[in-house]
């Protein structure tokens, strides 16, 4: 491996303080074939590019919104199709109806997530209301005067 080559890798220790995913999480998707190393070192290290890199935070941010592995494999094979310009016009229309269907129902699931930050946030304020009206310290009595 050269110099430069090396330099366009990165070990995925590196890959997941870049992406904040765990190192067992990158693994499980290089072992379900959503994002496979694009090489390895001569010690058979996992070696990733910044396109690796790119796929694994399209998966990070499908994972909260609900998507299975299933949705995550065919939305990161359609983004490729759209992507390579000389791409058959066949498949860029397929591509684009499921980067619609995925936008949809990353919007659904956008709205329900919001729908409940805002009933943990009531939360929070009903449990600091409640924090506010006991007494200051713990196990201090409350005295009538």
């Amino acid at each position: 491996m050269t110099e430069d080559t090396a330099r366009a890798h990165l070990q995925i220790g590196q890959v997941a303080e870049r992406t904040e995913l765990s190192i067992k999480t990158i693994r499980h998707y290089d072992e379900v074939g959503l994002v496979t190393p694009s090489a390895r070192s001569a010690g058979g290290f996992r070696l990733y590019t910044d396109d690796d890199i790119e796929r694994l935070l399209v998966i990070r941010r499908m994972k909260p919104l609900g998507f299975t592995l299933e949705q995550m494999r065919d939305l990161l094979e359609a983004l490729e199709v759209l992507d390579d310009p000389a791409g058959a016009p066949e498949r860029r229309g397929e591509a684009r109806e499921i980067v619609v269907a995925c936008r949809t129902i990353a919007t659904q699931n956008c709205e329900r997530l919001r729908r409940q930050l805002d009933y943990a946030q009531e939360f929070t304020a009903l449990l600091s209301a409640r924090d506010a009206d006991s007494p200051a310290e713990p196990g201090a009595r409350v005295t009538d005067a």
